[in-house]
Formats: structure tokens, sequence, C-alpha cells
């Protein structure tokens, strides 16, 4: 897998589902719509004013009590893990939700219905790379409270194994396991949420539970049932008897694996952990895992990961022949010295490109910045990366030299350290968007002696010379 392209993919067309929240007990339409490359996942409130959005990160969780709550800007989207789970197991990456209310459908309980939605919908490739964050330590998160405990270590693939035990005879200890995402829909998508019957009772009692019959949940016997208790169910299930099953579950539903909880605790985690924001190449092993677990281990991914992107300076082997040198690039660029800022590229792909100077004592705007202190201007760093970004644009036609490249907008520009005589700079731009028009947006670095000294967000667009 990751030596593997993977390509981003999104829904080909849009598809709605209709049905009640579970805990609100509101009628809800969720539409499962297309999605630009690098966009995520997010929801959309249609039924607020200004449809405003809530991306589906785990720094909005800011509720686990029953179900993953997200805040954004005020906007609350309650009960995300099942439709994110379907997304995730189906290998979607960009989608938008539109919802008209806060909570999704509860269907049946599971991800199946979200599913089918999108198979219905079809899925379609995208031209952009797959983010993926390959593990390669341990990274582990643990509530001392509860002893719940989720970690991940490397791993050839995403998988995820989940272990359930809540200290009851009834259910006992339950684990289960995906080796591979493609089998999410066959062996994990239609394993329903469950609780234990004195839960049942504290919400039926609170009015908690207004989703309809409760014939979207299994629920597990763990304590004698009262006439009392037995007369609330019949009428919270709309049925003239109630019994419990040889399983030791309410005969409500028919369980379609005996260890359908465990499954069920796996897809809870598959959607938490769509919340990381990136999608992650190692297995995840859950002990007794829940929304609050799964959503704090979501958090300390997140920043894991940006931490590690941000002071992550990639390593080239500088000995190697450079994919372009000096001669190359003067035949395509305009630049000429003093001001060609590029020695050589030594990698060149559809949607990024790495190119190298050194920089010597000779360079001829030492002589007056500083004197006694020579330091690289910062813009002439901008200017570098923006020529080695030029070559990425430059090489999508069959003619560079008839073109000329030009700065659009520069945004987020930042410089971290000084670059001085002797420096080698490594120089790293990447798409954050395809090529359209002869417009090129990238997203640029700048590295020497193993850090980044400088980074910006570069638009240009080429033109033919007149």
């Amino acid at each position: 897998m990751s030596n593997t392209v993977v390509k981003q993919r999104t829904l080909q067309n849009e598809v709605s589902l209709t049905g009640v929240g579970l805990h609100t007990g509101k009628n809800v339409t969720l539409t499962f719509k297309p999605a630009p490359e690098n966009h995520g996942y997010a929801f959309k409130r249609t039924d607020i004013e200004g449809s405003p959005v809530i991306p589906a990160k785990a720094e909005f969780v800011t509720d686990t009590q029953r179900g993953t709550n997200m805040e954004y800007k005020g906007v609350h989207v309650n009960t995300s893990e099942h439709v994110l789970a379907a997304l995730v197991g189906l290998e979607v990456d960009n989608c938008l939700i539109e919802m008209n209310s806060p909570e999704p459908p509860i269907m049946d309980g599971s991800s199946k219905y979200f599913v089918e939605a999108i198979e219905k919908a079809g899925i379609v490739e995208q031209e952009a790379e797959r983010d993926i964050y390959v593990v390669k330590d341990v990274v582990a998160y643990k509530d001392e409270e509860s002893g719940c405990e989720i970690m991940v270590i490397p791993s050839s693939d995403y998988q995820v194994t989940t272990m359930v035990d809540y200290g009851t005879d009834v259910l006992g200890t339950q684990n289960a396991s995906l080796t591979k995402l493609s089998d999410f829909k066959n062996e994990i998508s239609e394993s329903r949420t469950f609780s234990f019957l004195h839960e049942i009772e504290t919400l039926l009692d609170n009015g908690l539970i207004k989703g309809g019959d409760l014939n979207n949940a299994i629920v597990y016997v763990d304590k004698e049932i009262s006439e009392a208790t037995m007369e609330k169910l019949k009428k919270a299930f709309e049925k003239d008897q109630v019994s419990i099953t040889p399983n030791g579950t309410l005969d409500n539903v028919t369980l379609h694996h005996t260890n359908e909880a465990a499954r069920h605790k796996l897809l809870d985690v598959i959607g938490d952990l769509a919340l990381i924001g990136t999608r992650i190449q190692g297995k995840v092993i859950a002990t007794k895992p829940g929304h609050y677990v799964n959503t704090q281990f979501a958090k300390k991914m997140a920043q894991l990961i940006k931490k590690e992107r941000r002071n992550n300076v990639p390593c080239y082997d500088l000995c190697q022949p450079p994919l372009m040198d000096i001669h190359k690039i003067m035949s395509m660029l305009p630049h000429r010295p003093p001001f060609l800022l590029v020695d050589k590229i030594i990698e060149l792909t559809d949607s990024g490109v790495v190119g190298v100077k050194n920089v010597t004592m000779n360079e001829p705007f030492f002589v007056g910045h500083f004197p006694g202190a020579p330091v690289m201007p910062g813009v002439l760093q901008v200017e570098a990366m923006a020529q080695t970004g030029g070559i990425l644009i430059l090489s999508t036609v069959p003619d560079p030299e008839n073109y000329l490249t030009y700065f659009m907008k520069i945004d987020n520009v930042k410089f971290k350290q000084k670059v001085l005589p002797g420096d080698t700079l490594i120089f790293k731009c990447d798409l954050i968007s395809p090529i359209r028009r002869g417009i090129c947006h990238m997203q640029a670095y700048a590295y020497a002696n193993g850090k980044i000294v400088a980074e910006a967000e570069m638009m240009a667009q080429i033109a033919k010379k007149k």
C-alpha cells in the first residue's frame, strides 16, 4: 500500500436517505454529495440560515455521551460515527454530508443503509493522490479511569481489532477484527448499536430515546425485568409481547453475528478515527473502546501528524545524478544568472517537484545583505521556491521555452531559520489542486541543515511569450 500510488475518491452522484434521529426524534433527510479533491468529510446543516459547514475533525468534538458530537462556530452535528464509518469503509475520501437536522437518521443502528446509498450513488476516482500517514512507531491513548485503551502499531495496511468486555455475564468478552477495508461492507457494516437493559430504562425514564421503537438496537438483558419495565418496553417497541432470547438479548432484533457487539464497536472506531482527517496505514488495537477514548486518540493522532509534517524534513540522496541539471533547467526556465536560483531538479512527478540550490559566498546579494553578516534574503528564498514550482508547471506544456511564469498570489509565508553561505537548500513544491488553465496552486517548503527554513502557499500562471 505504501509503495502504490492511490488516488482520492468521491461520489459519482448525490444520494439521499430519510429517517429519524435516535436521540432527537426528529425526521431528517441526509444527502451524500460529491466533493472536490482534498476536501475530506464535512457536514452541512441546511436547516440553519446560511447552511453552515462543520468539518469532520477531532478538534471539534465536544461531547461523547451518546455518540460522537461535534460543534463548530456554535453549530452542532450529533452521532456522526455510523455515517463516517460507511465512507471510510467504502474508501471514499471526499464527501459533503448535507442534513436538515443536527443528527443523521439512525436507520437500523448500523452503517448498512449508508453503505447501500453510497454504492447506489457510485464512486469515482479523482486526480489527486490520497494522503496516507504511515505509522512508524506505536502511538497509544489510555483512559485510566475506565481502563479503555486504543493504540496503533506499524502495519502494511489499515487494520482494526477491538476487544469488548463490560464485566457482564450476558455479553462476556468479545473480539472482532478487520484485516482489510474491502471486507467492511460484508463483515462490519450491518453490525448494530447495542445497549444494556439498565441503560435503556434510564434513557426511557429521561425521555432521551425518541427515535422510534428501539428496533434499531440490540438490548442485552443484564438484570431482572420488572413488570413496570416490561410495560415500558412493550410501549417503546410497540409490541404486545417482549421476551428474552437464548442469547440474553430482547427479541426485538435477531443477531447478525454472535460477536455483533464487538463488530459494532469496531465500526464505531473506524467512524471516530475518520476525524483524524488523514488516512492512516497501521493496525489499530482497541481494548474496551468508546467514543471518548476513540476521539481522544483521534485528537492525539491528528496533532502528532500535524507536528511531524510541520517538522519533518524529507531525506534525499544529493549524490545521485539529477533529473535535470542546470542546462536543462535553463532550457525550460526563462530566468538567468544572477537571478536563476535553482541548480538542479532531483524529483518531478505530476503533482510535485524537488529542486536544489547550493548557496555560496559568491552570491551577489550577500554584498549588501548584510556586510559582515551574510544572510540570504527571505524574498529570494520564496523566489527560488517559485522557480522550482515553475519547472512543475512548465513541464505540462510541450514547448516550455515559449512560456513565462508569473506570480499571482503568495500566502502564509513563514521564515523559520537563517540561510547562510555554505547551506544547501532543498525546495519541495506540491500541488494543492490540479493545474487548470495554466494556473498552478502549490504548497512550497525550503529545507536546509535538516530543518524547515521557509514555507509558502503560492499561485502562479504561465503565459505564452508575445
